[in-house]
């Protein structure tokens, strides 16, 4: 009879790098879906301030919450446009 000896330590790196290439975003499809969940949010949380504070203090928060998401998303965006151009040209890391 033959026992098979398996790397539990090999085991487990393998399945952290399979888990953790789920949570990278690749291509702008996904950038753009995760943009627009954030945006979800973000208008779901500006309408709870505009209801908690109505008036002008209430909008400035809504805005504020649509200001993020547009920093957020234009980061996303850029950061996949640089992975991109360094896979395509490597000698351009600055």
């Amino acid at each position: 009879m033959m026992i098979a000896v398996i790397d539990v330590k090999e085991l487990q790196v393998a399945m952290l790098s399979k888990i953790s290439r789920l949570f990278v975003i690749k291509t702008p499809v996904e950038a753009y879906m995760i943009i627009y969940a954030l945006a979800l949010g973000a208008v779901e949380r500006g309408n709870i301030y505009i209801q908690r504070f109505p008036g002008f203090g209430g909008k400035l928060l809504f805005f504020a919450c649509m200001g993020a998401v547009f920093m957020a998303g234009a980061k996303i965006l850029d950061c996949i446009k640089h992975e991109k151009r360094l896979r395509e040209r490597p000698e351009t890391t600055f």
